[in-house]
């Protein structure tokens, strides 16, 4: 059979089903999922092409939960997509995480209640983890009611997901703030999964039945910066300055840092340019 009749009698073109290409002629799907990871694919669905995914199909392989993440991720509810096997795949995993790590912290949190007042003094990592909490409330309640963009607001919660699984501390209040939240935030696209673990960290109910998160404003506030200090143009330290200072702070702070006076104690000092909360450049002759 020549390539041209295998096409007319599986409906394809060179460019449409092409795994079903490479499956009818034995060739390694390895290549496939290469160029899919790096291109994509580059036809959309349609009943004539013979292309298109069966619904039941991946819901039975995923579940539901699964297949609504990924299509509200692929794209803006506006634009259509090009259904992409790893794509799919990724966001299984990463429900797969947030199951495994959900079900590995419920036993430290279970019990445990926390009030706005346990979180006034907390540690520099605490205060970074839940900055970042309550700044990804706030983007996917602004995606998800004023510009309906689903897929930001998910992106959102999954870089926060990231810095949650790298937290170190064991502030389990703050721990239970974050997970709770987690859950709440990813309710309405994966409802099935967030209630079995709204119960499994011991709350009871349904999520649907929670107010939705809403930002503490306060802990948005970041009361240190680090800003590099470059000398000629490159960076040699990062200091940690208060959000609000100004630049003889800033300067004082920068010159008392061990690498700085290495660059620049015997130098004559030309100029410092500072910018508030961004750099502090400083300028030597010689």
């Amino acid at each position: 059979m020549t390539l041209k009749e295998f096409l007319e009698e599986n409906h394809l073109t060179v460019n449409d089903n092409v795994k079903l290409l490479f499956e009818k002629l034995g060739l390694p799907f390895e290549v496939l999922r290469e160029l899919e990871e790096k291109y994509g694919k580059s036809d959309k669905m349609s009943k004539s092409k013979h292309n298109t995914v069966d619904p039941d199909e991946m819901i039975e392989k995923y579940g539901a939960d699964t297949v609504r993440l990924y299509i509200l991720f692929a794209a803006p509810p506006q634009n259509s997509f090009d259904w992409i096997d790893s794509g799919i795949e990724g966001a299984h995993r990463f429900l797969r995480r947030v199951w495994n790590f959900v079900n590995e912290k419920a036993d430290d949190i279970k019990g445990i209640t926390y009030t706005k007042e346990d979180f006034k003094n907390l540690s520099e990592e605490d205060q970074k983890l839940r900055r970042k909490l309550h700044q990804t409330i706030k983007k996917v309640n602004e995606d998800i009611t004023k510009e309906y963009q689903f897929n930001t607001a998910i992106a959102a919660i999954m870089e926060f997901f990231n810095e949650l699984t790298s937290y170190k501390g064991d502030n389990k209040k703050l721990l239970k703030e974050a997970i709770e939240n987690l859950i709440l935030l990813l309710s309405p696209f994966t409802p099935f999964i967030a209630d079995e673990l709204w119960i499994t960290i011991g709350n009871t109910g349904f999520t649907v039945q929670q107010p939705f998160p809403e930002p503490d404003e306060e802990a948005l506030i970041e009361k240190t910066k680090e800003i590099p200090v470059q000398i000629n143009g490159k960076v040699r330290a990062k200091i940690k300055v208060p959000a609000d200072a100004d630049e003889e702070t800033v300067k004082e702070i920068a010159f008392s840092n061990e690498n700085v006076k290495k660059w620049t104690e015997g130098k004559d000092i030309v100029k410092v340019i500072f910018i508030k909360g961004k750099i502090l450049n400083i300028v030597i002759k010689g």
